[in-house]
């Protein structure tokens, strides 16, 4: 496939040769957000295109607001690697991926351009108004596959995006003191902490024992809705955050 029609109006072409078939799902139902990590975005859009990279998304976002599309979204995109979100693994084939040319922890979390989240913002609308997904599965790469992944990373603004009407987001606990748990703790509340995250959809396991799983699941937790702090610790900020979002969730209301 050298061509293709774009699915977002807005979008340029640029044909990625890594693609496939979805598998099991009609159509995409999370939105996966990455950044790039790379130090350009052309780049970056370059090694998404290599045949030998075996990467690819369904969109890449400029610094300048420039929207590309490298992969149709009735295929799957090569983006999210070994994930796993309520106990789906597949993600590629439940997703739409979208790269935001960033450096992101390998160049220091440098800043996000207005003009480069603003055209973010209306691509996410259009693909989650078109495909019908709901807010709380507009999610990062380090969700569904925290300590492997980390990005689009704690400088990313979810709190803007929501206020735009992208994404599930309440604002985040104040940090104070309290009771905090973290690794090497065990017991009933640990296991209490690890079935919240796994209800909000994290791949976790409900042991009771805060293990390096559970400190990078929290970590990934943090980075996404209390990006503050992230240090895999779940104080008291943490825990009300996640129940908060929790009982906002319609399944809950």
């Amino acid at each position: 496939m050298t061509s293709f029609t774009s699915d977002y109006a807005g979008a340029e072409i640029c044909a990625s040769p890594n693609h496939g078939d979805r598998v099991g799902v009609e159509h995409p139902d999370i939105l996966l957000l990455h950044y790039t990590g790379m130090p350009s975005a052309e780049g970056a859009q370059a090694w998404l295109c290599n045949v030998e990279s075996e990467v690819s998304s369904h969109y890449l976002v400029h610094e300048d607001g420039r929207v590309v599309q490298m992969v149709p979204e009735a295929r799957r995109a090569w983006h999210a690697g070994k994930s796993v979100w309520h106990g789906e693994t597949d993600i590629n084939s439940r997703s739409i991926g979208i790269e935001i040319a960033n450096a992101g922890h390998p160049g220091g979390l440098p800043e996000f351009p207005e003009r480069q989240i603003d055209a973010l913002i209306e691509l996410c609308r259009d693909c989650v108004e078109r495909h019908g997904i709901p807010p709380e599965r507009v999610l990062a790469h380090s969700d569904v596959a925290p300590i492997r992944k980390v990005d689009p990373g704690e400088n990313f603004p979810w709190g803007r995006l929501a206020a735009a009407g992208i994404g599930h987001w309440v604002e985040p606990s104040p940090i104070g003191g309290g009771r905090f748990f973290q690794r090497g703790d065990a017991g009933q509340p640990v296991e209490a902490l690890q079935s919240m995250l796994s209800l909000y959809g994290y791949g976790i396991e409900i042991s009771g024992e805060y293990c390096v799983r559970t400190e990078g699941v929290v970590a990934a937790f943090q980075r996404h809705f209390r990006q503050s702090k992230v240090d895999g610790v779940a104080d008291s900020s943490t825990i009300e955050t996640l129940h908060r979002l929790l009982t906002s969730l319609p399944r809950f209301a």
